[in-house]
């Protein structure tokens, strides 16, 4: 398994007995695992960015009631997070679902978002992808835009050839 994919260094199980352990021979991934840690491989996220981590005493929750649109089923029931984190000030309001545990775990995620702004400021990765980004987008209007450019130059130049008295042969 390491030939083909060097990278891995553990493999992953779900439990520690196997059912079929197959012949001595067979390949790596048929073999039990030897007793001990396993490691968990994460799938899905590509892109992992190094946020801090949250410690929960230094949090204060409060649950409020929502705003915005959904009348009176927003108006009634008190599902809106509002996170403080105390030593830096900053305050995150999360109100994107219905749900409450939803709620708190986006304010978190929210809340992680920012402390890595506050804390690392133009180094923090959000920033740097917020630019790269804002750097593709731009480079795709400037293409665009030349292409237009293009386009109108080339209608301008069959208008002038298919011009009565425009012979040139």
């Amino acid at each position: 398994m390491l030939r083909i994919f060097p990278s891995i260094s553990c493999m992953c199980s779900v439990s520690s007995r196997v059912i079929w352990g197959g012949p001595p021979g067979a390949p790596p991934l048929l073999r039990p695992l030897p007793p001990g840690p396993t490691c968990v491989m994460i799938a899905g996220k590509k892109d992992l960015i190094d946020l801090p981590v949250l410690d929960e005493d230094e949090l204060e929750e409060q649950f409020v009631r929502g705003s915005g649109p959904g009348g009176q089923a927003t108006n009634k029931t008190g599902n809106c997070v509002v996170l403080k984190h105390i030593p830096s000030g900053t305050v995150v309001k999360c109100h994107q679902t219905r749900s409450v545990d939803i709620n708190r775990k986006r304010a978190r995620d929210i809340m992680r978002e920012k402390l890595d702004v506050v804390y690392k400021g133009e180094l923090s990765e959000i920033i740097v992808k917020k630019k790269e980004s804002e750097l593709r987008k731009q480079e795709k209007r400037r293409k665009a835009n030349e292409n237009l450019e293009r386009k109108r130059l080339f209608r301008e130049a069959l208008a002038v050839d298919s011009k009565p008295g425009n012979d040139t042969v």
